[in-house]
């Protein structure tokens, strides 16, 4: 009881808002959306879950899993691999940078405040350049060190997902408080299937995305004169 408690508590802490990652640069398109004229409640509900289903789920949920897996059984070539094939899966330039970049503040931190083995492995592999050290893959890794299963690693980074879309649909006044909390609830039958869709990944080649609306929207969001968001 208190070890699934220990490993809980630590999940809570990666996910919680206020761990440093970097998310709250991140609008996960939206923004670039928003720039193109008003999104309402129904549009917010409809672009977050085509996002889950054929970016997030298929994508960074999934090498989240096979991260995790990889770490588990010491296979670290294999968890490189992950990596580079879901960076390569990402295919507007500010997209990447933003995995990069939040994965490595993730793991920064992670390596101080959670002084396990992984993380340390890890940050060496980040460091040579051996490998990208992406958002998803990070945090597969850490919550293998840390203990936490694979299935609630998954089902909590996707939620975390949500939950910063819909702050930034927040701040960028497409919606308010109340309604925020709403899609959460209603979205919330789409993280579970994606969750289980991404638990079936079993090679670095199932992770694929499939957005070109959303791409096409990011690649001008990069070129905006004026935005709140990184992506």
């Amino acid at each position: 009881m208190s070890e699934d408690l220990g490993t809980l508590l630590a999940q809570l802490q990666l996910t919680d808002s206020g761990f440093p990652s970097g998310m709250y640069t991140l609008s996960h398109g939206l923004e670039g959306y928003t720039q193109l004229g008003p999104v309402g409640q129904d549009g917010l509900r409809e672009l977050l879950a085509d996002l889950l289903h054929n970016m997030v789920g298929p994508g960074d949920a999934a090498a989240l899993v096979l991260a995790h897996r990889a770490v588990r059984t010491g296979d670290w070539e294999r968890l490189a691999e992950v990596d580079h094939r879901l960076h390569a899966t990402k295919l507007v330039r500010e997209q990447r940078t933003a995995s990069v970049r939040t994965g490595r503040q993730v793991l920064d931190t992670a390596a101080f405040a959670f002084p396990i083995p992984e993380a340390a492995r890890l940050a060496e592999l980040v460091a040579g350049k051996a490998t990208p050290g992406n958002h998803a893959v990070v945090v597969g890794a850490l919550y293998a060190g840390l203990g936490v299963g694979e299935v609630r690693a998954v089902a909590g980074d996707l939620y975390a997902f949500a939950a910063s879309y819909v702050t930034a649909a927040v701040r960028l006044g497409c919606t308010d408080f109340r309604r925020a909390q709403a899609l959460l609830r209603a979205v919330r039958p789409d993280l579970e299937v994606v969750a289980r869709a991404a638990l079936g990944a079993e090679d670095p080649r199932d992770l694929h995305s499939s957005v070109p609306v959303a791409d096409t929207v990011a690649a001008g969001h990069q070129r905006a004169q004026a935005r709140l968001f990184i992506t």
